[in-house]
């Protein structure tokens, strides 16, 4: 029997299987499941094209299919299957424990399949395997058993990220011998840079470091902990693990705050004004509460101005036109604080080396890549000359 804990976490009974409706890849064939299990062995993550029955078995299944299984043979194996066949069974690899929920994430894009720990996904890769003819079909995600029960909770389907090469750059070169398409995307994004700027990370899975999880639906939300803080005052650690809980509030107000960091504008109806007014005081995002608590007088003032829109429109007052010279002047990023994350190092995400010099400065691959989109590939990188001057750290 699949049992559900006061909606804390399900518990799956052996040789069973937990389907819901929502547990479903945007793309066909495309996607992520994010989710910690607690069990002895045998986690397993079944991906259909079709939504199977609570009695539904992998092994009794002749649909096209994939199965994961962390932890078989008694916690001793990986075990990937493509329409109940093996293709994969590797010693001591993404094992599961009994004392404790682990976290993991499973991801699908076109036939490769990655498995990676902890709680962010796409990061912490433990194993991948490309099948040679992919089922780019599924899209339902089941959670099974084998012979023991197995508990799952913070289940979440996410999309893969937009240029997918965090998934892709494991993989040697002599895997696939296709076109990526997040190359494409780079090269199209180096050759307009008018196109390019921070709201390309808003909300992305590309280069984030923070987890907003919002509401009782637990919804994970991306960012990018150097922005956050050179925005406001965050809870947030010098570790890579930072997870935000808002548990009381609700997707659009987050959603409104991020928009107006990471594009300096935003738009939200005036009945959830206040909400969000709360929501930049609490995180001291002062441009915006500002912003607020002036519409919300002028509101007072005279409330027909908000009876003909649905939405109120709220925008960081900026003077300068926008440049690549300087760090954009029409968000409400604080350069002093910047510069002071740049020169501590906090929250980086990117060691860079000069020949001769070694490690020359830690600093952020978000920030870097708002002027060099290579950037946005490696985590250490290594170069010859020895000076290089970038744009976006001239003005620090």
């Amino acid at each position: 029997m699949i049992e559900e804990k006061g909606k804390k976490f399900l518990t799956v009974a052996p040789f069973q299987c937990a389907w819901r409706k929502d547990l479903k890849f945007r793309e066909a064939g495309r996607g992520c499941v994010a989710f910690d299990a607690f069990a002895h062995n045998d986690v397993t993550v079944v991906f259909r094209e079709n939504v199977g029955s609570e009695h539904y078995h992998y092994k009794r299944d002749s649909t096209p299919h994939y199965t994961v299984i962390l932890g078989s043979h008694r916690n001793r194996r990986l075990k990937i299957e493509v329409d109940g066949r093996t293709v994969v069974d590797e010693e001591g690899v993404a094992l599961c424990c009994s004392s404790m929920f682990q976290s993991y994430w499973i991801s699908i894009y076109d036939g490769l399949i990655s498995v990676g720990r902890g709680r962010y996904p796409f990061q912490n890769l433990v194993f991948h395997w490309l099948d040679s003819n992919p089922n780019c079909n599924v899209r339902y995600v089941g959670l099974s058993s084998w012979d023991k029960h197995v508990g799952y909770r913070n289940v979440n389907v996410l999309p893969l990220p937009k240029n997918h090469m965090l998934l892709w750059k494991q993989v040697d070169s002599g895997e696939y011998e296709g076109t990526d398409d997040g190359d494409e995307e780079l090269e199209s994004g180096q050759m307009s840079y008018e196109r390019w700027g921070l709201e390309n990370f808003l909300e992305s899975w590309e280069l984030y470091d923070v987890l907003f999880i919002v509401g009782k639906e637990e919804r994970p939300v991306p960012a990018h902990r150097v922005i956050l803080q050179a925005s406001g005052n965050f809870p947030l650690s010098l570790s890579n693990e930072d997870a935000i809980q808002l548990q009381d509030a609700t997707y659009p107000i987050l959603h409104a705050l991020l928009q107006y960091i990471y594009t300096g504008q935003t738009q939200i109806s005036d009945s959830q004004l206040g909400s969000l007014w709360a929501l930049s005081l609490q995180f001291e995002v002062m441009p915006l509460a500002k912003r607020c608590e002036e519409t919300v007088e002028r509101f007072k003032l005279n409330k027909k101005l908000f009876d003909s829109c649905k939405n109120v429109e709220l925008s960081y007052p900026s003077s300068q036109p926008h440049c690549f010279t300087a760090f954009p002047s029409q968000l409400p990023i604080n350069v002093q604080r910047l510069k002071q994350l740049r020169t501590t190092g906090d929250y980086s995400d990117i060691n860079i080396y000069i020949e001769g010099h070694g490690l020359v400065a830690q600093t952020h691959k978000v920030i870097l890549s708002l002027w060099s989109v290579p950037f946005l590939k490696g985590e250490h990188l290594h170069l010859a000359s020895s000076v290089f001057m970038f744009p976006a750290y001239n003005v620090l």
